[in-house]
């Protein structure tokens, strides 16, 4: 393939088999299941399924159909185990077959063989600036469907090979109008760091400050009065020793969870407090 996104996910499959034969042969079917979930959630729908769609309205149209395909055919392939038959019922309805899936090849390719280290460093980098520039939306509650600017600071060679190939693709899935290198920014920006550079979203003209702070500092109060509940009950002793185990369990949990809350809401408290 010559596209990016092809060679990137081709090798993601690669790794997936290794993962999922390594478990399977350790009796990990759990394991196995979990590796599996992730990829098809986390790597085909989330971002490759997006990644593809320009592709298909393009010169790659041909080859992307094909690796889309590939891609399809060797996870019904190794979910097959875990999922009998709904993937034996899908294998029979994508495509003209020759064979059931129960009697298809177990997948035998390495990374070796089909990582692109190249379109795998451009991808994984795109993907980590796209979350990255929607966690900052998110936490300072730019809305969903409005297009901002973004700043590019400062960038490494790397960076730059991939933003240049993959800049129409970062715009419309972190909602960008567009992407100007400013070394200098203007007040009101939050910054956004990636690996070998930075960017910053000026977003003092495009959202109610005061109102942010206010609304985040509200929430951290309520975390805070949930926190001191859930740690007195979890630091005394006579709460440990008498509760069920699975409650005792449960309380750290949900302990755990509004500290890291609180932790996420500090820090965009604090983005904010940059703004001026």
């Amino acid at each position: 393939p010559t596209a990016t996104a092809n060679r990137w996910i081709i090798g993601e499959v690669a790794r997936l088999r290794e993962t999922v034969d390594e478990a399977l042969a350790a009796l990990r079917f759990n394991d196995a299941a979990n590796a599996l979930y992730a990829f098809t959630w986390g790597k085909l729908c989330d971002w490759y399924l997006e990644f593809s769609k320009p592709l298909f309205a393009g010169e790659e149209a041909e080859e992307t159909r094909a690796t889309m395909a590939w891609v399809m055919d060797q996870t019904l392939a190794m979910l097959h185990p875990i999922m009998p038959f709904i993937t034996e019922e899908i294998w029979g309805i994508a495509g003209n077959r020759p064979n059931m899936l129960i009697h298809q090849d177990w997948p035998e390719y390495s990374t070796a063989e089909l990582l692109d280290e190249t379109a795998d460093a451009r991808m994984n980098w795109t993907i980590s600036l796209i979350e990255a520039i929607r966690s900052a939306r998110a936490q300072m509650h730019v809305p969903a469907g409005l297009k901002i600017p973004v700043l590019l600071q400062e960038l490494d060679e790397a960076g730059r090979a991939a933003l240049e190939e993959n800049e129409a693709l970062i715009r419309r899935l972190a909602r960008i109008d567009s992407i100007t290198e400013q070394a200098e920014l203007p007040k009101g920006c939050i910054t956004v760091a990636v690996k070998g550079g930075s960017f910053a979203l000026p977003l003092a003209e495009i959202i109610d400050v005061e109102a942010e702070k206010a609304r985040l500092s509200k929430a951290l109060e309520k975390l805070a009065k949930e926190i001191r509940g859930l740690a007195g009950r979890v630091n005394n002793p006579k709460f440990v020793a008498s509760a069920p185990a699975e409650v005792v369990a449960e309380t750290r949990a949900n302990l755990a969870l509004r500290e890291e809350e609180e932790a996420r809401l500090r820090e965009a408290l604090a983005r904010l407090e940059a703004l001026g």
